[in-house]
């Protein structure tokens, strides 16, 4: 895996013709689609593994509440791959990018998001809502969780319709999950786990939540 950094530096970047469906116009209309809705980026960064296209992380924030948001730019550039087809398909499939909210903000998160944008390149997963996704370590250091789950799309960055036959972009709101509660979540499912979560009036952008009551 290589890195191409200086870590989250200019966030100023070239312009793209947002029509067709190349890589390059995909993502022009993913990134506006991000400013459209958070404003301009406080600040970016990329990596780039072997095997894969470039990610980039967009960070934006912290807001009034001292909100920070991230956001991947890259795993939209083509379309989620069923691994079980002889033939993936270069523009029909589902398309989503990742958007994690911590309060305070926690840039060592962004190898995470980078790794996590990456997989459906790398595993040939297909990540959809109610799915999760284990870094089998801190998401950053220091960090309680993880793991993340992929909540419903469309509240927090609405859809980004593109020409047809294309599916649309998706953006997944990545909630964090301490060990225990993945576990839970395996068994349970993933609306059970959300239900706890909100029977406790869990903070899910607090960095350094406890676990919800599981018993």
């Amino acid at each position: 895996m290589a890195h191409d950094f200086p870590l989250f530096g200019d966030p100023s970047g070239g312009s793209h013709d947002p029509s067709g469906l190349s890589r390059e116009a995909v993502l022009a209309a993913v990134e506006a689609r991000l400013l459209t809705t958070f404003g301009e980026p406080s600040g970016r960064a990329a990596v780039t593994f072997l095997g894969a296209d470039r990610i980039e992380v967009l960070r934006f924030g912290p807001d009034a509440e001292g909100l920070v948001r991230y956001a991947t730019l890259g795993m939209s550039a083509a379309p989620m791959a069923d691994p079980t087809a002889p033939v993936a398909d270069q523009v029909r499939g589902p398309r989503a990018e990742l958007v994690l909210t911590v309060r305070g903000g926690r840039d060592g998160v962004l190898r995470t998001l980078a790794t996590f944008a990456a997989t459906p390149q790398v595993e040939g997963l297909v990540l959809a809502p109610g799915g999760s996704l284990d870094l089998g370590s801190p998401l950053w250091d220091g960090a309680p969780f993880t793991s993340v789950l992929a909540a419903e799309p469309g509240g927090l960055v609405p859809d980004l319709e593109l020409d047809e036959p294309a599916d649309p972009v998706r953006f997944l709101p990545l909630l964090p999950m301490t060990p225990n509660e993945a576990g839970w979540k395996r068994v349970h499912g993933a609306g059970a786990l959300e239900e706890r979560w909100l029977q406790h009036g869990t903070d899910l952008r607090d960095p350094d939540r406890r676990a919800v009551p599981l018993d």
